[in-house]
């Protein structure tokens, strides 16, 4: 390195002494052009025009057309080069053999002439790519780089701007009504994802995601895993020629990043390393807990009151390096391994009221306690991934081979001790301490064969293996022995196996005039083979799914498409589902997994308008119907008293995962996009839905609720490089099978100042800074309970982040497509 600086200084003091002297790599050359519609010879403005070296697939240069339509490269080396074209609402343009050399420096393309876009399925895009959210035939893309209040926070911050997204005040997002959603980095999965959601997506940097594409109705080509639908999170990676990458800096109240992205690339070789932390500093919840049972039996009820507070802290890391590599013009290999590594840990406090009432009111008994509880959690995981792509000469023939694994271990522990008062004696106490291994790997290969004109074939098939090995060895503490002793009946193991084969054909056509369609089927095979140490059974059981998905489009002029879809979706339980590991760090409100969990499955219809406004915003509406058969939801059971092993719990709420029964939603969801003026913009989006649980666990238990989410977003570019935002949200109480769940208000405000040629930027965010907590209050009930929760949430922070972004930015094409512009174009 150190060899390079000091040529590099030497050629230039060379070239300061020489200055009359003009090297042949010196000698550049200039391309350039003016874009207009082959029907009406209108110049056309704000189109991509992106360059690349002939035979490659890494751009070097981009430029965007003019009002005049007029678009230039300046500084070109000499060479072969192919312009690529991209205008929304127009076909892609590839202009080829652009040679640049001593006799021919300046070339001028002059006129080139694009043709309006046909409708096709798969390439159907309302609202403008410049846009924030872009709503395409089967996905909606939210490019959160343009976003401002995001900057400073964490990925959940970017989620809860999504239409039909919400994300309640402890990071758990819902899609589309369901909490059960199919996870993806850079489409692919991990196994992070499944051992703690909220973990993972507060340790990913907001600024270090470059868009997230939501797909509520996923198609045949697409696990069926994930009864919310698919959220795909592509993290920020740069592919022009040379080096760049960025680095960001935040410090907040609450939360503090850091993260380093680095690009590099050289002719057909590509190589990408990141590295982001993230931390949440400790914060103090206060809460408060009653709960009122009785004992039909015993003819007695209980009224428990706990009344405390919990320390809570956070830490997340990453990092990676991917490389990607063009064998020939027509194909390319790409690989990669990254290694996560994240947890948190909580520390609390309980003050705890114990009275036992006979009928008549008078008390039977009374017990005050306290208990000092301790939570963690850690996991670390390797993600390897291998892929190879290829392309043919008709443009739509593909052919995409892929392997991915992730390999995580993971550790969980609770302890509690539980003091009588006013003695002050150790009356109970639990060590428990949960190692586990969580695997995840598969191998996929995908390809697509042209049958006739905008009529294609996908065909394709997908094997994945998820096993988990997991170890609970649990202490109680023995009063007789005044020591901690292992607990056979508390500790368990559990191995899991579960085996998915599939196969997929998806067919995409015309039907006339009249819509377009693509139809598939899926077909998976489901594996399982576990063993429960505590119930000594192994069972071994196999299912067949049947997924069948129906997508129809219409487009109504250029700026108006209805689309309708169905499909289904299942939700096969994962590791926090099935994890017999029993947390009694509370001795009154034990959880556990259940091992006997049966898979849900979800029949899924929409329907959805969109209109775009071009400079003037967009409008989309969606209809939407869900059904479950075996809905999964955590489920509370009373027991005046249970014994596990040779311990007694008396008043004790077990809390589980059930299949509870029947669960329909059906409701509408409304996104507005407003350009009101060249600066101001205003965003709402407004999501609705009746809810229905039929609850076969307690017949008669069955709950009935409306279910309303709003948010609204205001930016204003005050200059070119200054930009203010105001973005607020609700999210209202919501019924569940056993009571009533809180509602969620959230809101923030942002500035960014963008500068050294828009290269670094410093942006401030602001979150709920009229009010410390957020309360959150939980009413359950069942029989023989009725509780109330009150959790008071710190929410009120104040961050300040910086940007730095060197090299050569925003190349958006990856690669020249082998599309048929208007022969006019040359």
């Amino acid at each position: 390195m150190i060899k390079g600086i000091l040529s590099v200084a030497l050629t230039i003091l060379l070239a300061g002494a020489h200055g009359q002297v003009t090297s042949p790599k010196d000698i550049t050359g200039k391309i350039s052009g003016k874009l207009v519609d082959s029907a009406t010879n209108f110049p056309l403005q704000s189109a991509t025009v992106t360059l690349y070296i002939s035979g490659t697939i890494s751009p070097v240069d981009q430029a965007t057309s003019d009002t005049s339509g007029n678009f230039k490269f300046l500084k070109v080396s000499f060479g072969n080069y192919t312009a690529v074209i991209d205008l929304v609402g127009y076909r892609t343009a590839n202009i080829k053999n652009i040679i640049v050399d001593y006799k021919k420096q300046v070339v001028d393309l002059k006129l080139v002439y694009l043709s309006r876009q046909a409708t096709t399925l798969q390439s159907v895009t309302v609202n403008a790519q410049e846009k924030l959210i872009e709503n395409k035939i089967d996905k909606l893309v939210f490019n959160a780089e343009k976003d401002i209040t995001s900057q400073t926070g964490v990925a959940t911050d970017i989620l809860k701007k999504i239409p039909q997204i919400s994300v309640d005040v402890d990071g758990n997002v819902e899609l589309a009504g369901s909490t059960n959603i199919r996870f993806l980095i850079n489409g692919k999965p991990s196994t992070i994802f499944g051992s703690n959601i909220v973990d993972v997506l507060q340790s990913i940097p907001a600024n270090q995601v470059k868009s997230i594409e939501v797909i509520t109705n996923p198609g045949a080509k697409y696990d069926a895993q994930g009864t919310g639908g698919v959220i795909n999170i592509i993290l920020k990676h740069n592919t022009i020629q040379g080096v760049n990458g960025n680095v960001s800096l935040t410090t907040g109240t609450i939360v503090q990043n850091g993260s380093v992205n680095l690009n590099a690339r050289k002719g057909k070789f590509g190589l990408n390393a990141f590295m982001n932390g993230n931390a949440r500093l400790s914060t103090t919840t206060p809460t408060s807990f009653q709960r009122l049972s009785t004992d039909t039996v015993a003819k007695t009820y209980v009224k428990l009151n706990q009344d405390g507070s919990s320390d809570f802290t956070r830490y997340g890391f990453q990092t990676g390096i991917a490389f990607d590599w063009t064998i020939t013009e027509k194909s390319g290999i790409s690989a990669g391994l990254n290694y996560s590594r994240f947890g948190n840990h909580a520390k609390g406090s309980i003050n705890q009221s114990e009275e036992e009432h006979k009928t008549d009111g008078s008390i039977f008994s009374k017990i005050n306690s306290i208990n000092n509880t301790g939570n963690a959690f850690t996991q670390y995981s390797f993600d390897p991934s291998l892929n190879y792509k290829h392309s043919f000469k008709n443009k739509e023939q593909k052919l995409e081979i892929g392997m991915d694994g992730s390999f995580a271990h993971n550790l969980k522990t609770a302890d509690n001790d539980q003091y009588l008062q006013p003695q002050d004696s150790l009356i109970y106490g639990t060590r428990n301490n949960n190692p586990a291994k969580e695997n995840e790997y598969e191998l996929m290969v995908d390809y697509i064969q042209p049958l006739h004109k905008d009529v294609n074939l996908g065909i394709g098939g997908k094997f994945s293996g998820y096993d988990i090995s997991s170890t609970a060895n649990a202490l109680v503490w023995n009063n007789y022995v005044a020591d901690y002793l292992y607990d056979a009946a508390l500790s368990n193991n559990l191995n899991y196996h579960q085996k998915v084969y599939a196969a997929y054909a998806e067919l995409s056509f015309p039907i006339g005039k009249l819509t377009d369609a693509k139809i598939g089927g899926r077909y998976e095979r489901t594996q399982v083979n576990s063993f429960y140490a505590n119930a000594q059974q192994t069972i071994d059981k196999g299912y067949n799914t049947l997924i069948p998905s129906i997508f129809l489009m219409r487009k109504i002029g250029e700026r108006q498409a209805i689309k309708l879809n169905y499909t289904i979706r299942i939700n096969r339980p994962g590791y926090a589902d099935l994890n017999p590991f029993i947390n009694t760090s509370d001795p009154k409100n034990v959880t556990t997994g259940n091992p006997d969990l049966k898979p849900e499955v979800w029949d899924r219809y929409e329907a959805s308008y969109t209109n775009d406004f071009v400079k003037n915003g967009s409008f989309m509406i969606s209809l939407f119907y869900r059904q479950s058969n075996g809905d999964i939801q955590p489920f509370i059971v009373y027991y005046p008293t249970i014994q596990v092993g040779d311990t007694v719990y008396t008043n004790v709420a077990v809390t589980t995962r059930k299949n509870i029964g029947i669960e329909k939603n059906m409701g509408t969801s409304l996104y507005l996009d407003l350009h009101i003026n060249e600066k101001l913009n205003l965003r709402s989006n407004i999501t609705y839905f009746y809810r229905y649980t039929i609850n076969q666990v307690d017949p008669g238990y069955n709950s009935t609720g409306n279910i309303y989410r709003f948010n609204v977003n205001a930016s204003y570019q005050i200059t070119s490089n200054f930009a203010t935002e105001i973005f607020g949200s609700y999210n209202s109480r919501h019924h569940e099978a056993q009571g009533n769940f809180p509602s969620f208000t959230s809101y923030s405000l942002a500035v960014r100042k963008l500068f050294w040629n828009k290269k670094g930027s410093v942006a401030l965010t602001a979150n709920n800074i009229f009010s410390k907590y957020v309360d959150q209050r939980t009413d359950l009930y069942g029989p023989n309970f009725l509780s109330v929760s009150l959790r008071r949430i710190p929410y009120q922070s104040i961050g300040i982040n910086f940007t730095w972004k060197f090299g050569k930015l925003n190349i958006k094409n990856e690669r020249p497509e082998d599309n048929n512009p208007d022969p006019n174009a040359y």
